[in-house]
């Protein structure tokens, strides 16, 4: 019988010495940067109401939702997304707030993965909400340029940003008649790049130039030529003004330095709907997923009787705080600087002098042993250099 006393739930970890130290140091940077850019840090609850999850363009999957019962009955679900609560946030507790906000978070989100995806239940994730630019494209550039500073901090030379546009995709498939349901699945084999059953689904829907345009979607990615290549495929007003914007986008981070780490992914088809324009996806070397989401969400706000604009990102702290192990950039554990024995009746004063030593900005371990001996086959084991012996007189040797 398994002992489930002793091991984690599927999708869930313990994070270990050096893994909560490289942890620590991506929320560390990343704060910095975005403090730097004027965000301020905010927290939303682990738990919020399953209600929070189910408005028109905030659905979340039932099956993908951690859910429970508060004591009166009613049904809340642990954290799956931070941009939603912080959308009610900015639209409940910092109504009339002078505008923009600029608004930072550092929090845990919970998704019920399936079990053969190999992914995480619970990922710490950090990012930035820009609410209420009046100039979406003075806003946007500020995220996106963000973003890119967040990922070059962690691996300047090996990152790359893609960016698209959701309305490309939307304008699409709204001209199929289909239900929801499977515009869904259209949505996740694009998303996937799975040709095959997406090519399945279409040939079922019809042969038209909407299905054909929706065939050519995974593969429309790389540099300016993809552009024309989209125009080629399929075009009306709406599509033609959704590439000329993202051109416009691309172009100037493009200009800004970036050439060679922006490309164009109109296949980035994000499973969350509040998503209404640019939307990105970063990357790290040696990460087989992206690390960074983002979009413009610019209804969202307005389910909650605020209607006003908004961008963002979010990025996995984990997924980076594994890359920097592995280039072995992560902080390594401390050894302390000295252990403290207490001779017999000096216990309490070896203790004292332990705390005077730490405040001094050492780091030093209280002898736990009942004798020398004992203690310093402990400091040589860990390899501490000094011992301090606490008696009538306090005495430095070196191991």
């Amino acid at each position: 019988m398994k002992r489930y006393d002793l091991i984690t739930p599927e999708g869930t970890r313990d994070l270990l010495f050096e893994g909560c130290l490289a942890r620590r140091m991506v929320e560390d940077r990343l704060s910095k940067l975005f403090e730097g850019f004027g965000y301020s840090e905010v927290v939303t609850p682990g738990i919020e109401f399953y209600d929070l999850f189910m408005g028109s363009s905030r659905n979340f999957q039932q099956e993908s939702l951690y859910k429970l019962t508060d004591s009166k009955g009613r049904l809340i679900v642990m954290r799956p997304d931070s941009t939603i609560p912080i959308a009610r946030l900015a639209s409940t507790r910092l109504k009339g707030a002078k505008l923009p906000l600029r608004l930072y978070y550092n929090q845990s989100i919970f998704e019920n993965n399936s079990l053969l995806k190999g992914r995480s239940d619970e990922v710490v994730q950090a990012g930035i909400e820009l609410i209420g630019g009046e100039n979406s494209k003075r806003a946007d550039y500020e995220v996106l340029c963000t973003a890119v500073e967040a990922l070059s901090s962690f691996d300047k030379e090996n990152f790359r940003l893609e960016i698209g546009h959701i309305g490309y995709f939307k304008e699409l498939v709204a001209q199929l008649d289909v239900d929801d349901a499977v515009r869904e699945e259209i949505r996740l084999l694009i998303s996937a790049k799975n040709y095959p059953a997406l090519n399945d689904i279409l040939d079922e829907v019809g042969d038209n130039q909407v299905t054909n345009a929706l065939r050519q979607l995974p593969r429309l990615f790389g540099g300016v030529e993809v552009f024309d290549k989209a125009a080629d495929i399929y075009t009306d007003d709406k599509i033609t003004g959704i590439l000329y914007n993202l051109k416009e986008v691309y172009t100037r981070l493009s200009s800004l330095g970036y050439e060679g780490k922006i490309s164009v992914d109109l296949g980035i088809v994000s499973h969350a709907d509040y998503y209404t324009g640019i939307v990105f996806k970063g990357y790290l070397s040696e990460v087989g997923q992206s690390v960074l989401k983002g979009g413009r969400y610019d209804r969202l706000l307005a389910e909650f009787g605020n209607d006003c604009p908004a961008v963002g990102f979010g990025i996995s702290v984990d997924s980076v705080a594994r890359h920097i192990e592995k280039l072995g950039g992560a902080p390594k554990l401390r050894t302390p600087d000295a252990v403290v024995f207490g001779e017999k009746g000096y216990v309490v004063e070896a203790m004292e002098y332990a705390q005077t030593l730490v405040r001094e900005g050492l780091t030093v371990e209280n002898s736990l042993f009942n004798t020398l001996d004992e203690t310093k086959s402990y400091a040589k084991s860990k390899g501490i250099k000094k011992l301090v012996v606490v008696g009538s007189e306090i005495t430095e040797l070196d191991i």
